[in-house]
């Protein structure tokens, strides 16, 4: 183990985990280190830009380029790949029809599925659209964005089924309960006779990438199946945020 590559990483540790900026003193008294090591490692962070020091106080801070870097990497990791296996496993544990959504601008894509085991199953493909208000994945998605993400749907919404959500002020009442609940349902919103769950998705920076959800006709998506399956999507969700992490 490289001890010099350690010390850097641990006085770079220090600089995050600290609230506030901190002078060599501090640092090196904290990390029970010299005060001439933590200022040569310190002056090293400035010259790479990892931190900066305010020249009136003399202390330092952290800069955003691990934050650069994090979301390089971020960017190369495939969702779809890394939750293929709990699509797979749902879909096994269920029978019915497994997505991965995302969210594109009012409606949900579906970037990955599979199907159900069952005759009569609910049917989509990989690259269909759905408006984000009627099914599950999408009230997942739509739970965790800002409020003007909400207002682009107006004051009245387009109706598909008697179930439908009808205006903003009842899907604003209905991504709360999926905040709490930490799951969503469609009950027939968008195709009258198909329900269908789902769970989010976060991401290494702790926002909303994704959702995992199943559907299938209403006649299997009793109360209990529901929160049977809500289960299974929360640890399937889980699963993949960890993975993204």
């Amino acid at each position: 183990m490289d001890k010099t590559l350690l010390k850097g990483l641990t006085v770079l540790e220090a600089l995050i985990d600290n609230d506030r900026p901190c002078g060599v003193t501090a640092l090196a008294n904290q990390l029970q280190m010299s005060k001439s090591s933590v200022h040569r490692i310190l002056q090293t962070l400035v010259s790479r830009q990892f931190a900066r020091q305010d020249m009136l106080s003399q202390q330092y801070q952290p800069t955003l380029k691990l934050w650069e870097y994090g979301t390089r990497v971020l960017a190369r990791i495939d969702f779809k790949r890394v939750a293929a296996p709990q699509l797979e496993l749902l879909s096994r544990q269920t029978s019915e029809t497994v997505h991965l959504s995302i969210l594109d601008g009012k409606e949900v894509v579906y970037v990955d599925k599979v199907d159900g085991l069952l005759p009569i199953r609910a049917y989509s493909e990989i690259g269909g659209r759905a408006p984000a208000y009627c099914v599950a994945t999408g009230k997942a998605l739509l739970a965790y964005q800002p409020e003007a993400v909400l207002e682009q749907f107006g004051p009245e919404m387009e109706q598909f089924s008697p179930r439908t959500l009808h205006d903003v002020a009842s899907l604003r009442n209905e991504l709360k309960r999926v905040r709490k609940l930490g799951y969503a349902v469609n009950r027939g919103e968008w195709r009258e006779g198909v329900w269908g769950v789902a769970a989010p998705i976060f991401d290494g920076t702790g926002q909303v990438t994704a959702a995992i959800g199943l559907s299938g006709p209403a006649q299997r998506m009793r109360p209990a199946h529901i929160r049977e399956y809500a289960a299974l999507l929360i640890q399937a969700s889980e699963a993949v945020t960890r993975d993204l992490r």
